[in-house]
C-alpha cells in the first residue's frame, strides 16, 4: 500500500463521517469499520485511526467531558469539524454519497429500501426527502454506537427494538437535528412515551414520570414497565451525554407534568 501525507478533503470527510459512527474507544486499527475505510481510500488502518482520534481532539463534547484525543493533526481536521458545525445536514449527506462512491455503488443502491419508499415523490421534493432519510440514517447509527447499542433506560440490546430518540423534536430545531447531544438510545416502548411526554429525563440524567402516568399506578403494567424506572439514571454514553440544556427544553414543552 501507498504510503501518502497529503490528505484530500474527500479522504477527511470519510474519516469523519466514521467517527461519527464509532464509540471513541473503539479508534484502534483492529477495527473492522477502519481496516474497511482504509481499503476504500488505500491508507493504513494506523492512519485512519489516528485522524480519528485527531477529531476527537476537537469535539467541544468530549472536551467538555475531559476526554482527549490526540491534537497533532488538528490544523488539518478542524475546517472538516468546522464546516460540519455550520451545516450538518449537507456534509453528512456528502460523506454518505462519497461513501458510495469509493464502495462502487450508487446512492439509490446503499439505501434501497429509502429510495422505494420515495419511488413516487419526483423533483426537488425528492432531493430534499432523499437527504432528509439518509441523514436520519446517520443520526440512529450515531446515537445507536454512542450507546453501545443498547436501550439507555432498559439495557435492551436488540437493534430492530431500538430508536434514536430526539430530544429536541426533529421539527423543532432544525440547526440540532443532527447533534448527537440530542439523541438517547431508546427500545419503542420508552422511544414513544418520552416523544409524547409520558416521560422525561431531568438535569441529574434520571428518568421521571408524568401526572398523567401516574394516573395508571394501579395497573400492573405500570409496575412492569414505568415504576420500576421511576428515578433510574439513564446508562452514560460512551461520547456524548445528553446536553442539559436540551433535557430542560423537552421538560418544559413537551413534558407532561
Amino acid at each position: 500500500m501507498a504510503t501518502r501525507n497529503l490528505w484530500t478533503k474527500e479522504e477527511l470527510i470519510l474519516a469523519f463521517n466514521l467517527y461519527l459512527k464509532i464509540p471513541f474507544g473503539k479508534m484502534h486499527s483492529t477495527n473492522k469499520d477502519i481496516i474497511h475505510l482504509a481499503g476504500l481510500i488505500d491508507r493504513t488502518p494506523s492512519s485512519i485511526a489516528l485522524r480519528l482520534v485527531n477529531f476527537a481532539s476537537v469535539d467541544p463534547a468530549l472536551q467538555a467531558r475531559g476526554i482527549k484525543g490526540m491534537d497533532g493533526g488538528t490544523k488539518i481536521v478542524q475546517p472538516i469539524w468546522d464546516e460540519y458545525f455550520h451545516n450538518q445536514k449537507e456534509l453528512i449527506f456528502q460523506s454518505e454519497l462519497i461513501l458510495a462512491q469509493k464502495e462502487n455503488i450508487s446512492i439509490e443502491d446503499k439505501y434501497h429500501d429509502l429510495f422505494l419508499e420515495l419511488k413516487d415523490i419526483k423533483g426537488e421534493t425528492k432531493i430534499r426527502e432523499v437527504k432528509t432519510r439518509v441523514n436520519q440514517s446517520v443520526f440512529r447509527q450515531m446515537i445507536l454506537a454512542n450507546y453501545g447499542v443498547k436501550c439507555a433506560i432498559t439495557g435492551i440490546d436488540i437493534p430492530e427494538l431500538l430508536l434514536a430518540s430526539h430530544i429536541v423534536p426533529w421539527s423543532t430545531d432544525e440547526n440540532e437535528r443532527l447533534n448527537p447531544e440530542n439523541g438517547i438510545c431508546l427500545s419503542a416502548l420508552y422511544d414513544k412515551a418520552f416523544d409524547k411526554g409520558l416521560i422525561g429525563i431531568n438535569q441529574k440524567y434520571q428518568v421521571i414520570l408524568s401526572t398523567s402516568l401516574k394516573k395508571k399506578m394501579k395497573f400492573s403494567f405500570y409496575q412492569t414497565h414505568f415504576g420500576a424506572i421511576e428515578n433510574l439514571k439513564i446508562a452514560e454514553p460512551i461520547k456524548y451525554l445528553p446536553r442539559l440544556e436540551f433535557l430542560e427544553f423537552h421538560l418544559d414543552t413537551i413534558f407532561d407534568r
